[in-house]
């Protein structure tokens, strides 16, 4: 009798191990997105930049696009930003034109109020700016245009991942948690909020184009 309850609890334990073993697999598949690209298990995403409502008349009107690119289950961010309309209406030699412009990844993909609906910076490990992984930190514009190719410690993967949050574009530039005050360790300090886009999966083609382009501007053909 002991030999049978023995191996019942024996049979219980294995069909447990069993169950648990299909729920990590249904487990990865979550994280994992349909949408990767075999066989280099690469996931693309795109977010298109747009000015934000909210804006006061004569302020900049940017367009454009910040792409991303990661090969899963770790692999770096790849990000590239591909930004115009930072030239003010009717006045190509403003400062704004050529000044840094701070540009972060914020919580939620929400454009209902503009900009500012984006709510704070995207945060999910509650550290203090500017070491949260989408801080992606300043860009100068030349020619009313940002032109830039970077890696990112966010991720399009897992329970962290930046898809479907947003991108914003900021009037000002970012203090790199040096400013001495509260919204330092916030936000940086960037100003108003210029554009901003929702990041969602894409296919290859976006980025492949943009990296051509660059390739070409790089090389001076």
């Amino acid at each position: 009798m002991r030999l049978t309850g023995l191996s019942n609890k024996l049979e219980a334990l294995l069909v447990l191990l069993a169950a648990c073993q299909q729920c990590a697999v249904s487990l990865s598949s979550t994280v994992a997105p349909p949408e990767l690209l075999q066989p280099n298990s690469t996931l693309y995403a795109a977010c298109k930049m747009r000015p934000s409502t909210t804006l006061a008349g004569g302020l900049p009107k940017l367009y454009g696009q910040v792409l991303f690119k990661q090969v899963y289950p770790e692999g770096k961010l790849q990000v590239l930003l591909r930004l115009s309309g930072f030239t003010m209406e009717g006045d190509p030699t403003t400062e704004s034109e050529t000044a840094a412009k701070a540009v972060h990844i914020h919580q939620y993909g929400d454009l209902s109020q503009g900009c500012t609906s984006t709510g704070g910076h995207y945060n999910p490990h509650s550290a203090s700016h500017p070491n949260h992984p989408g801080d992606f930190g300043n860009f100068e514009p030349q020619e009313g245009k940002i032109i830039a190719a970077f890696e990112s410690k966010a991720t399009l993967f897992g329970g962290t991942s930046a898809v479907g949050r947003a991108v914003v574009v900021h009037m000002g530039k970012d203090d790199l948690g040096r400013g001495g005050d509260a919204g330092s360790l916030l936000h940086g300090n960037a100003g108003p909020r210029l554009g901003c886009c929702i990041i969602g999966i894409s296919s290859p083609a976006l980025w492949n184009a943009q990296q051509k382009h660059l390739r070409r501007r790089q090389s001076g053909k």
